[in-house]
């Protein structure tokens, strides 16, 4: 990989994001830096940037070390506020992975203004459109506008799907899966 090519984050599912961390036996994290710059965030609390070294420079302030309960709990917060799982590299080996960010909407500059590149994630969303309500919950929490609403018809623009897999976690109708990408 090319120091052009290079993108520190990729997305993943939270299922994905928790066999990283079952591969650790300590854990620290710190507030993520894009909440603390703003102030604040609607969607969840500050300290969310997971890592799974103490020698990682923390985007915000505030690095700790935390328990393995605690782990989980910040992925309980995630899969409650829908929030993002975005795995990001070591610079120095790209194949070692440092921590977690969990990232959304509300303060997150990777989706306020996009100029950080960002891999897609192994997975892709697939939806049996015959069993779809078309209820538009899934729009809500797509953050990468893979899927809109239009005259009462879900749109999927599946070239825009990153593979968070959040759509999956809000569907009525458990019409959406995962699959690998090709």
């Amino acid at each position: 990989m090319s120091t052009s090519d290079f993108c520190m984050h990729y997305v993943c599912t939270h299922n994905e994001a928790r066999k990283l961390v079952k591969n650790h036996t300590r854990f620290w994290v710190c507030n993520c830096g894009c909440r603390e710059s703003r102030g604040y965030c609607h969607r969840s609390r500050m300290d969310l940037c997971l890592m799974f070294r103490d020698d990682v420079e923390p985007s915000g302030s505030g690095l700790h070390e935390i328990s393995y309960a605690e782990v989980e709990r910040i992925f309980d917060e995630a899969k409650e506020k829908h929030l993002v799982s975005r795995p990001f590299r070591n610079t120095k080996r790209p194949s070692q992975i440092d921590g977690i960010c969990f990232c959304c909407d509300d303060c997150c500059g990777y989706f306020l203004s996009p100029i950080e590149k960002c891999d897609l994630g192994a997975l892709l969303e697939e939806t049996i459109m015959e069993d779809c309500t078309h209820c538009g919950v899934c729009t809500e929490v797509c953050y990468f506008d893979a899927r809109k609403m239009a005259g009462g018809k879900l749109i999927l623009d599946r070239e825009k799907c990153y593979g968070c897999g959040l759509c999956v976690d809000v569907c009525p109708e458990n019409c959406i899966t995962m699959i690998p990408r090709l």
